[in-house]
C-alpha cells in the first residue's frame, strides 16, 4: 500500500508497515548481500574490500593531526554503531615516549598540528598494534609543517604486517593529491571526508556480520498440530474469500503452535463477564470481539485492570457502548475477559504476504504507537534462527529490551522463539495473508512472553 488507496486497504499494523521496499531489504540481508544508499557508496565501500582485510571487531583507532576531524570521526563511529577503541596503558606509554606533552594519548590519538612523517609513522603503528583495535583510521590536514607525501609514504610501512582494514582521510583535495596518489597505489582507500572513511569502516564491519552462520538452520517443530490449524482455518473462511479473525478466532490456531496465551474466555452477556472475573480470581483486561472493529482502543473498546464482578459488569456495558457510539452498526460477537499479563516490554509480531516472495515477518516495539515510532524489523519467512535473533536486535529501541535504566533485560529467547513459530504458522498456511500479535508483552528474562492481543486476515488462495 504505497499510494493513499492501497494503505486504507490495509488492516493490519505489519501490512501497513512493510512496503515493497522492507520486502527487498529482508532479501537482500537473508541472502548476504548489503544494500547501499548511493553509487558513492557503492564505490566507497568497494575501495575498501578490494584493498583491505575485514575487521574482526568493531573497535576502531583514529590517528589525527587536527582535533576537530578527530570529533567529526568519532561522532560518526559511533552513530554509525562502532566503537571507539580503549587503548592499553602499554600503548599509551609507547605513545607518550614518541609524541610531544601536547599531543592526545587517548583514542582519537591527536599528534598536534606540526606532525611530521615521522611521528605519524610511530603512532600509527603503535595504535594499530594495540590488540584492543580492529581497524584504523589515519587523518591528515595539511598545515604549514606537515609532509604530505612523505607521511603518505610512511603508511604502508607503519602498518605491515597488521592483519586490521586501515582507511585515510588526507583532506585538502589540490593540496594533498600527490600524496593521495601515493596511497592509491599502495592499496590505501582515501576518503575526502573523515565520515565517508567511517561509514566505510562501519559497512565493512556489518559485511563481516551478514555472512556469520551460526544457528543458520530452520526449526522443524515437533509439536505442532499443523492439521487442525488447516481445519479451523478452513471452517474460519467457510465459503468466503476474505475473513478478519477476533482474538478469540485466533486463539485456537495459535494453541495449535503452541504459541504463550493467556487465560481467557469470551462472554456474552455482563453477568457471565461477572462470573468470569471471579473465577480468574485476579486483575483481567476486558475487550471487545468484532469483525467491524480492527482497532480496538481508538473504539473505547477496551478496558485494563478490571478488578472483580462488578467492575467486570459495568465494564460489559461501557465497551458495548463506546464501541456502538464509535462504530455504529458494528457487529458485537462478545467480550473477551483475559488475565491481566505480568509486566513487560511491549512488542509487536507480525507478518504479512508479498505477492513475489511469499510471507513477511516483522518484528519491533509495540502498542498503539508502532506506526508513528516505525521502528520494526523485516525477514521472510521460513526464517532461520539467526535471522530471528537479528531482527529483534536491529531495531533502534534494542536497548529497552537489554536492560535500561536498572530494568532488567527481557526474555530475548522467548521472543525468537515466539516469531520462529509464527514463521513456521505463515509458512504453512498460505491463507493468512496479514497478522499482529500486538502486544506480545515480554516479561524479565527467564519469565517467557504473552500474547496480549492478535487478529489475523485470511484470504482464500
Amino acid at each position: 500500500g504505497r499510494s493513499p488507496e492501497g494503505a486504507k486497504a490495509v488492516s493490519s499494523h505489519t501490512g501497513s508497515l512493510a512496503g515493497s521496499d522492507s520486502v527487498y531489504d529482508a532479501l537482500l540481508v537473508q541472502s548476504g548481500v548489503q544494500r547501499v544508499e548511493t553509487i558513492s557508496e557503492l564505490f566507497d565501500y568497494a575501495a575498501l574490500y578490494c584493498t583491505q582485510p575485514l575487521p574482526k571487531g568493531n573497535r576502531v583507532g583514529i590517528v589525527t593531526n587536527a582535533g576537530g576531524p578527530g570529533i567529526m570521526a568519532t561522532d560518526a563511529a559511533i552513530r554509525h554503531g562502532l566503537r571507539l577503541a580503549t587503548l592499553t596503558e602499554e600503548t599509551r606509554a609507547k605513545l607518550a615516549l614518541a609524541l610531544p606533552d601536547t599531543a592526545s594519548l587517548r583514542n582519537p590519538v591527536d599528534v598536534i598540528g606540526d606532525a611530521r612523517a615521522d611521528r605519524y609513522e610511530a603512532a600509527v603503528h603503535t595504535v594499530l598494534s594495540d590488540p584492543n583495535v580492529d581497524m584504523g583510521m589515519i587523518i591528515l590536514t595539511p598545515q604549514s609543517m606537515t609532509e604530505i607525501p612523505e607521511t603518505a609514504s610512511i603508511v604502508p610501512a607503519a602498518i605491515k604486517g597488521i592483519d586490521k582494514p586501515v582507511v585515510c582521510s588526507f583532506m585538502g583535495a589540490r593540496d594533498v593529491h600527490d600524496g593521495v596518489e601515493i596511497l592509491r597505489k599502495n592499496g590505501i582507500p582515501n576518503y575526502s571526508f573523515p565520515e565517508d572513511a567511517i561509514k566505510s569502516l562501519a559497512a565493512a564491519h556489518n559485511l563481516v556480520e551478514l555472512h556469520e552462520v551460526p544457528h543458520r538452520q530452520i526449526i522443524e517443530w515437533k509439536d505442532l498440530n499443523v492439521d487442525r490449524a488447516k481445519e479451523l482455518i478452513a471452517e474460519a473462511l467457510g465459503d468466503k474469500n476474505e475473513r478478519y479473525l477476533t482474538q478469540a478466532e485466533c486463539r485456537p490456531i495459535f494453541e495449535c503452535y503452541k504459541l504463550p496465551l493467556l487465560k481467557s474466555s469470551v462472554v456474552q452477556t455482563a453477568d457471565e463477564a461477572a462470573l468470569v472475573a471471579e473465577e480468574f480470581a485476579c486483575p483481567v483486561v476486558m475487550k471487545v470481539m468484532s469483525a467491524d472493529v480492527v482497532h480496538k482502543f481508538d473504539a473505547g473498546g477496551v478496558l485494563l485492570n478490571i478488578q472483580g464482578a462488578d467492575k467486570a459488569r459495568e465494564g460489559f456495558a461501557r465497551i458495548h457502548e463506546n464501541v456502538l457510539k464509535a462504530v455504529p452498526g458494528a457487529k458485537i460477537d462478545g467480550i473477551l475477559v483475559e488475565e491481566m499479563a505480568k509486566k513487560g516490554v511491549e512488542v509487536i509480531l507480525g507478518a504479512s504476504r508479498d505477492p513475489r516472495f511469499g510471507p513477511l515477518m516483522m518484528f519491533g516495539l509495540g502498542g498503539t504507537m508502532v506506526e508513528v515510532l516505525k521502528d520494526v524489523s523485516f525477514r521472510l519467512a521460513p526464517m532461520w534462527q539467526i535471522s530471528a535473533e537479528r531482527m529483534v536486535r536491529m531495531i533502534r529501541s534494542f536497548k529497552v529490551l537489554d536492560g535500561f535504566r536498572g530494568t532488567a533485560p527481557s526474555d530475548i529467547d522467548a521472543i525468537v522463539e515466539t516469531l520462529l513459530r509464527l514463521s513456521a504458522m505463515v509458512t504453512k498456511h498460505p491463507e493468512i495473508s496479514e497478522l499482529d500479535i500486538n502486544p506480545l508483552i515480554v516479561h524479565a528474562k527467564g519469565q517467557g512472553c504473552s500474547v496480549a492481543d492478535s487478529r489475523i486476515m485470511l484470504r482464500r488462495v
